[in-house]
């Protein structure tokens, strides 16, 4: 019986073959590696990928897949919101008995009406986790790769420049699925950096929200006043908009209020 997409989920099935193959051939899926599929739909990826690596882990929320998915054998199957998933927990599970711990490498095409969510939801379990290759809105991919004074440097170009290496590594066009999306998509590789800096997490996020809140003002009239109510009596050019700042600013700023 056929599968039809479903608006709630944000189901585009992805279609094309030799898409698919330059997917998996991006990924570089080697015997063995303990890897984790969001939400695998119809299986495209899913198949290439478990022939490469012999055995995967899938989550997936539609109850309907998720029952076609468990009549696999090498495949184990995650019925959840990928949002409630405890990856740190997962990549545990997933670890051979006896061996030294593994990180986990994560891939997916995700539901562009929750793509951000997930990229922050993974971002706390980053430190468990080798490499992310995600197929996304390629609008979301220019932002989160895009450089400082730019119209695309936002919010989550910080967010994730200060803990991942990235990159678009391919475009994939509306006609590539069914149904076909009303956007261009695109493959991002994302590497978690080896020496982070550190950094409070919450205060950073809380900071780079504030200044860009109003992305056309200058930071005195935003971030400003925010760092006046913490008591910052460091050095900040504050004439400045949010755009203009490198994502190395702004974590130095985090680390000193």
């Amino acid at each position: 019986m056929k599968h039809v997409a479903r608006k709630r989920f944000g189901q585009h099935f992805l279609t094309d073959g030799g898409i698919i193959d330059a997917i998996v051939d991006a990924i570089g899926p080697q015997a063995g590696q303990p890897m984790v599929e969001i939400g695998p739909g119809l299986a495209a990826l899913t198949q290439p990928l478990v022939e490469r690596l012999g055995h995967l882990t899938v989550v997936e929320l539609d109850r309907d897949l998720a029952v076609r998915l468990r009549e696999h054998p090498h495949l184990t199957v995650v019925e959840s919101d990928v949002l409630k998933v405890d990856f740190t927990a997962l990549a545990a599970q997933m670890q051979p008995s006896g061996d030294l711990p593994q990180r986990i490498r994560v891939v997916g095409n995700l539901p562009y009406n929750i793509s951000t969510p997930i990229l922050f939801h993974l971002l706390a379990h980053v430190d468990v986790i080798e490499d992310q290759h995600f197929m996304l809105q390629k609008e979301v991919i220019d932002r989160m790769v895009a450089k400082p004074c730019t119209s695309d440097y936002s919010r989550l170009s910080v967010m994730l420049q200060w803990r991942y290496d990235m990159a678009n590594v391919l475009f994939v066009p509306p006609e590539s699925f069914d149904p076909p999306p009303r956007v261009d998509s695109a493959v991002v590789r994302m590497l978690p950096l080896a020496k982070p800096p550190e950094v409070d997490v919450k205060k950073l996020e809380t900071l780079v929200q504030v200044a860009f809140s109003q992305r056309r003002k200058i930071l005195r009239n935003t971030l400003g006043k925010w760092l006046d109510e913490k008591g910052f009596a460091g050095r900040f050019d504050l004439q400045r908009r949010a755009e203009e700042v490198p994502v190395a600013e702004f974590v130095a700023l985090a680390q000193s209020v």
